[in-house]
């Protein structure tokens, strides 16, 4: 089991700091401006937190800024401590459950959406070009989840791109993002 309150106020604080004239700004996800990536995020707070309480939603997290309601601000951090209080629940890590129609061990699912935190945290704090500093811990448990995986190939489920090399003396920070395929440099705009 893992704490997932310390990533979810991370994310949280993250959230609250940015303005609306942020939202159009690239980020690390070739796929996200980070209006989409903050949607997804409210999405995967809502999707795993189904997950842990063995009550799954019928759609995934979209990635969609259009979607994002006034109030998302206060919203996403309500989704964010319900998120971080259903995993503190044991029976959250037993047991099979489904987050974004994958059918996956309690324990996996766990270690996801922690991952989905600690991960989406460096990609928003990257495109504000802000610093990020997650709790050692939350990191730790984000890195022992996506070493597991193969450095690339089809084992990876298309959840990551390939690793890319991890320097030696690496911050846990940096192999943790180096491993899921992200380069450090900031997004280019």
């Amino acid at each position: 089991m893992h704490d997932l309150g310390p990533a979810a106020r991370c994310m949280a604080a993250l959230l609250a700091d940015i303005k609306d004239d942020q939202l159009s700004l690239a980020t690390p996800c070739p796929d996200y401006v980070l209006g989409d990536l903050v949607e997804h995020v409210g999405g995967l707070a809502l999707a795993f937190h189904g997950a842990a309480i063995k009550k799954p939603l019928q759609s995934a997290p979209s990635g969609d800024a259009s979607r994002l309601e006034d109030g998302w601000r206060e919203t996403f951090a309500e989704r964010l401590d319900a998120l971080a209080e259903a995993w503190r629940a044991p029976d959250a890590w037993e047991g099979m459950t489904q987050a974004g129609g994958v059918d996956l061990p309690g324990d996996v699912a766990g270690c996801v959406a922690l991952n989905e935190l600690v991960v989406h945290g460096w990609d928003i704090s990257r495109a504000l070009g802000q610093d990020y500093e997650p709790s050692a811990e939350s990191v730790a448990g984000a890195l022992e989840f996506v070493a597991e995986f193969p450095p690339s190939g089809p084992e990876r489920g298309g959840a990551f791109a390939d690793a890319l090399p991890v320097p030696g003396d690496a911050s846990q920070l940096d192999r943790l993002i180096l491993l899921t395929g992200r380069g450090l440099a900031p997004p280019a705009s």
